[in-house]
């Protein structure tokens, strides 16, 4: 089945084939369904709030008020954000007798303004500390691939992909810190979108990483995506021009990147390579030593393990016993780091950031797998030297990207039946239109 695009979705408002309220009885169907992914996938169901929402945009496009074409259409948010009235709990225990929201994320309300519709919270990984997607306190939600036998979605944004993927939602909230919007977009067949961090604030989202984290988009498509990233960073939409793959310049990093493959990954990555060269792309595989910079920054645990630390150590201290102990024990990494180390990063990231940029400027975008491996079984999971092996590897390539401050898509390029693989187009920051613009070129040519 085909799924429709945020484009065709609204293109139907517009004439009067669907209306708001009839998409969103649509996704709560599919959320209630109980041969589905509902309830592993969201949290929290804004059942009532959806549909008055709904009927209120309808009612708008009626009279040609609509607050833009895009109104009325249904979306999930991940549980890392606040919504007014709502307790964010970030996908924890720990937090469930937290104060409810005294207003939406800057995130959500720039959603919302733009028509957009709530219809619910979904899961993700505790506190958002992870690439595989597992929740011991929610339940994790399948991976679209093989459901029968169950594979972890990605994470951290795990019910933000699945939402997508199964219909419940037609777009999502994610975030970013080392992969999470990307990953999950990856192991789930569908595209996922990390900003140049600065475009979107962070505001009202439980930190994970104030240097890394960046808010961005899941969907069905390029474009998709390049709506809602334009609604988040608070910029007009126009409509992208996707760019020919003839003459595009594209640069495979070889150091790092490539390293330990799972051999489907490598097939499917090469093919995609292979059919972007026949049509005539620029293909230069090249050496980035500056990526072999980033392991000893993050020997201790980096910005992510520092910065959690400080935002977590009253609240571990307290509710450590409940925390998922493959969560807390990487926060508590953060409490070995000096502020002299910690102090030592931001000038080591400045330099990484300058010399990476310097090397990539000749090229329009890096290209490489999203993920070095297929979505595991979650039964594999519970084991946990193969647990911290999976996660290395779902979040190395992605992590690259957000250490060098960079914007970065993932694009299906699996064949229909096989284990879902996504290749990435990365820049520097700043460079997230011609990411889309590349993207959006060649998005049906590397597909399967």
């Amino acid at each position: 089945m085909i799924q429709p695009t945020l484009a065709s979705l609204a293109d139907d408002l517009a004439a009067g084939r669907t209306t708001s309220r009839t998409l969103v009885e649509e996704c709560l169907a599919r959320i209630a369904d109980p041969h589905g992914e509902g309830v592993r996938t969201f949290l929290r169901v804004d059942k009532a709030a959806a549909l008055a929402a709904a009927d209120a945009m309808d009612q708008l496009r009626s009279v040609n008020a609509a607050p833009s074409r895009f109104a009325g259409i249904p979306i999930s948010i991940k549980d890392l954000f606040d919504i007014k009235g709502q307790v964010s709990r970030a996908g924890s225990r720990a937090l469930e007798d937290s104060a409810p929201a005294e207003a939406d994320a800057t995130a959500v309300a720039r959603l919302r303004g733009a028509g957009f519709v709530v219809i619910g919270r979904t899961n993700m990984v505790e506190f958002a500390y992870s690439g595989i997607g597992t929740n011991p306190h929610y339940g994790t939600p399948k991976s679209s691939w093989q459901r029968e036998i169950g594979h972890v979605p990605g994470g951290s944004s795990s019910g933000a992909a699945v939402s997508v993927v199964d219909g419940m939602a037609h777009g999502a909230l994610g975030t970013d810190t080392g992969g999470s919007c990307r990953i999950p977009a990856a192991f789930n067949g569908i595209v996922g979108f990390k900003p140049t961090q600065r475009r979107v604030p962070l505001d009202g989202a439980v930190p994970l990483s104030f240097t890394l984290d960046s808010i961005g988009p899941l969907a069905r498509t390029v474009e998709c995506c390049a709506v809602m990233d334009s609604v988040l960073a608070n910029e007009t939409w126009v409509p992208l021009v996707p760019r020919p793959i003839k003459g595009m310049r594209l640069a495979v990093p070889t150091t790092l990147a490539m390293d330990d493959l799972e051999p489907i990954v490598a097939d499917a990555f090469e093919r995609a390579l292979k059919k972007l060269a026949e049509q005539g792309a620029l293909i230069e595989r090249i050496a980035v030593p500056e990526f072999l910079d980033i392991g000893p920054m993050s020997v201790k645990g980096g910005f992510t393990a520092a910065e959690s630390y400080a935002w977590h150590r009253y609240l571990i201290s307290s509710k450590g016993d409940i925390y998922d102990p493959r969560v807390s024990v990487r926060i508590l990494r953060g409490e070995a780091i000096s502020a002299a180390d910690y102090i030592d990063l931001l000038p080591a990231r400045r330099s990484l950031i300058a010399r990476t940029e310097a090397r990539i400027a000749p090229y329009d975008a890096l290209v490489m797998p999203t993920a070095a491996i297929t979505p595991p079984l979650i039964a594999d999971m519970e084991d946990d030297k193969v647990f911290a092996k999976a996660n290395i590897m779902s979040l190395r390539n992605c992590t690259l990207i957000n250490m060098i401050d960079g914007c970065a898509i993932s694009l299906p390029i699996h064949r229909d039946g096989e284990a879902p693989v996504g290749l990435m187009l990365a820049g520097a920051a700043g460079s997230d239109r011609r990411i889309f613009e590349l993207a959006a070129g060649m998005e049906n040519a590397v597909r399967g």
